[in-house]
């Protein structure tokens, strides 16, 4: 590398410089005291850790998106995390190992080795909260109008909710009784909507008329609410774990329309999202004119098992400096502040000291600077008349 490039950063890294950095910490904060008035508990989980435990639950997906270093202590493979939500299930398992319901939220820098999107980032800051020990759909919903409320206050536009519902694929591919190439090829076909594919795909498999209707079917069930009556037709005769499924988002999505009526929902049975991470309700939200899901999430049932404790488990996921970049919230007019002299009166001290105590921003001059106020980002002085030092316009 030559001198004239070493400030490069590598390709989708990237950093906050001001004012930016100041609207992702303001966000953060506000999340933060969000989900505490929610009753979710602060963790942080360290950068790296042992890699079984990273790719825990997570399937291949994830493991190519893993940066993978050697403990050189005791050479056994580290991972940089590329998702926390393992992170937090291993801390909910072993360390904190409680009976009843707990409830974490995070936020941090997860490490990707490869961009999701065309000139993504490969380091998000990623934020999510997380609820175990309850599986119940009531949870669910609780988590879902919190992704909802975290996008309001970081004032995003008004989402579209996609739902869906991994269990219901999951189990009319059981019922057919496909291998895990037939599955996999038609879970591939599905999320891309191909339906000449997926027609031919299905000729070709050992199963009955009916099950080759309810599979085919799959990839038309997408629309509003009204979808849903439709699939309790188009699916009828399947497993009673289907009409199950079914009624768990008629019930969510009756659940978020009564809270946030201005949420447009749209079902969709084919959108299998984490579909080897997920054991239930999925759930995505998508701006106007932005093509990826702004923040993700859904049910995740007994990813602790590995730890020691499978716990029931939902949570949702979002990256802090996407919704910055989305945010309607305007960049903040610079801060303005106080410039005080470069003196060392002892009174001059204290007058800045009790400024900051205040909440006010103080800048004090440094000897041999040209400490101009304005240059600064200073709107106000301090100055000292008749022994008193006393603050006034710039």
């Amino acid at each position: 590398m030559t001198d004239s490039n070493r400030w490069l950063l590598p390709e989708g890294i990237d950093e906050a410089l001001p004012p930016l950095a100041e609207r992702l910490e303001t966000c953060r904060r506000r999340i933060l005291d969000l989900h505490h008035g929610w009753g979710y508990e602060l963790v942080m989980p360290p950068f790296v850790e042992y890699l079984e435990s990273l790719l825990t639950g997570t399937g291949h997906g994830l493991d190519l998106q893993t940066f993978k270093l050697t403990d050189q202590l005791n050479g056994r493979l580290m991972g940089v995390r590329a998702d926390m939500t393992p992170q937090v299930a291993r801390i909910d398992a072993h360390r904190l190992k409680r009976e009843g319901v707990s409830r974490l939220c995070y936020v941090g820098t997860v490490l990707h080795t490869r961009p999701d999107g065309f000139a993504g980032s490969r380091s998000l800051l990623q934020l999510g909260a997380e609820l175990y020990g309850h599986a119940g759909l009531a949870s669910d919903v609780e988590i879902l109008r919190l992704m909802l409320e975290t996008l309001a206050v970081c004032e995003v536009d008004t989402p579209c909710v996609d739902l869906g519902h991994v269990g219901i694929f999951r189990s009319l591919a059981a019922d057919a009784a496909l291998d895990p190439e037939q599955e996999t090829r038609l879970f591939d076909l599905l999320q891309r909507k191909a339906l000449p594919e997926i027609r031919a795909c299905l000729a070709q498999l050992p199963i009955t008329a009916d099950q080759r209707r309810r599979l085919g079917v799959l990839a038309d069930l997408n629309g509003d609410r009204d979808t849903l009556d439709r699939a309790r037709i188009e699916l009828a005769g399947a497993d009673d774990a289907v009409m199950i499924a079914l009624d768990a988002l008629e019930h969510l999505a009756r659940a978020v329309q009564a809270s946030h009526p201005d949420v447009t929902l749209h079902v969709d049975l084919a959108e299998l999202r984490g579909y080897h991470y997920h054991t239930g309700l999925v759930f995505a939200a998508y701006l106007p004119g932005n093509g990826q899901e702004v923040a993700r999430g859904g049910r995740y049932d007994d990813i602790g098992r590995v730890f020691g404790r499978a716990r029931p488990a939902t949570g949702f996921s979002a990256d802090l400096k996407t919704l910055v970049r989305l945010s309607r919230c305007p960049e903040r007019a610079a801060p303005g502040g106080i410039l005080a002299p470069a003196d060392p009166d002892p009174d001059l001290i204290h007058a800045i000291v009790d400024l900051r105590r205040r909440g006010e921003r103080v800048i004090q001059g440094l000897d041999g600077q040209d400490n101009d106020a304005v240059a600064l980002g200073c709107d106000r002085v301090l100055v000292k008349t008749n022994n008193q030092w006393t603050v006034v316009d710039a």
